[in-house]
């Protein structure tokens, strides 16, 4: 039977490193070196001194971390693992949302492919999106794939944020309901809710905070509460759980089962056969990068790969 352990030592033995994302299975975060949010894990990845990156979580993260570290080999360990919402916003919609609204900057949202990235003016994390758009220099900003984080960002920028597409969106964080966080919070009176900003604003209106998953667990320290309900995919629980953090699932139906996909196995297998090797094309990456650098020079910090 592969255990963590005989992982780890598969991953040490080939000179690997294994990033998961935060919604990951508890076993395949138990293994990895890394654990994050997505744009956190491929800019910990361009520090990182490895013959060989392995990301568990869905494609757009995978790509993410090549087209920023193009010198190194990254491998997706379950190529069927695919984000949905991602999916939802092509090249060809861009185009045509930048012809309906000429001169408004494309925001990016990082969940999206590297086509799409690449057309972008700046390319965006939940943690940041809000901060980025306050500091545009326009009223009317395109914004996607996700349109409920579209909605919380033009809430607190109060600027005209136009969703592209008009009903993007993550099918996890919408599966979860009100009336389920309601039933949360009565179960669990004492505790304080943590929700991330693709939920609905419904979701949104019942949280004590809302944030990105990196924030989440940040909050989670720093609240003082003696538990939390946690409305995004219940991988993040077994996280909260590692630190001692008392926390429930807002919903039992938040599992995304994409990211469930990747498995202890399928990750022996990219280590063994180097399967899953990602490849994004040299002058999409480039473009790509260029947006993820403007977004770092408007917020005022350098990107890892400039720093010397």
């Amino acid at each position: 039977m592969l255990t963590v352990q005989k992982v780890c030592k598969m991953l040490e033995e080939r000179g690997a490193v294994l990033l998961a994302h935060n919604y990951q299975r508890p076993e395949v975060q138990d293994a990895a070196h890394l654990v994050g949010d997505s744009l956190e894990l491929s800019l910990k990845a361009v520090e990182v001194d490895a013959k060989l990156i392995v990301f568990a979580g869905v494609d757009f993260m995978a790509e993410q971390a090549a087209l920023l570290n193009p010198g190194k080999v990254v491998v997706h360990p379950e190529p069927l693992s695919r984000c949905p919402m991602a999916a939802m916003l092509t090249p060809e919609l861009v185009r045509k949302y930048r012809g309906r609204y000429p001169g408004a900057p494309l925001v990016a949202y990082v969940n999206s492919l590297a086509e799409v990235k690449a057309l972008a003016d700046y390319v965006v994390t939940s943690a940041n999106a809000a901060a980025l758009v306050s500091q545009l220099d326009a009223d009317t900003v395109l914004f996607g794939p996700d349109r409920h984080l579209a909605e919380y960002v033009a809430e607190k920028t109060g600027k005209n944020v136009v969703p592209l597409p008009e009903l993007g969106h993550c099918p996890v964080h919408l599966a979860i309901a009100p009336s389920e966080v309601e039933k949360a919070k009565r179960e669990h009176p004492a505790a304080k809710v943590l929700a991330h900003p693709e939920c609905t604003r419904e979701v949104r209106a019942l949280a004590d905070f809302v944030g990105s998953t990196s924030q989440m667990v940040k909050a989670a320290r720093e609240l003082g509460a003696r538990e939390y309900v946690v409305a995004t995919e219940v991988g993040l629980l077994h996280r909260l759980a590692k630190l001692g953090v008392e926390a429930h699932p807002a919903s039992p139906y938040a599992v995304c089962p994409d990211m469930k996909k990747i498995t202890l196995e399928s990750v022996a297998r990219a280590v063994l056969e180097g399967r899953g090797v990602v490849r994004v094309d040299p002058k999409v990456a480039e473009m790509a990068r260029r947006a993820v650098e403007r977004t770092f020079e408007l917020l005022g910090v350098s990107a890892p790969w400039q720093r010397s």
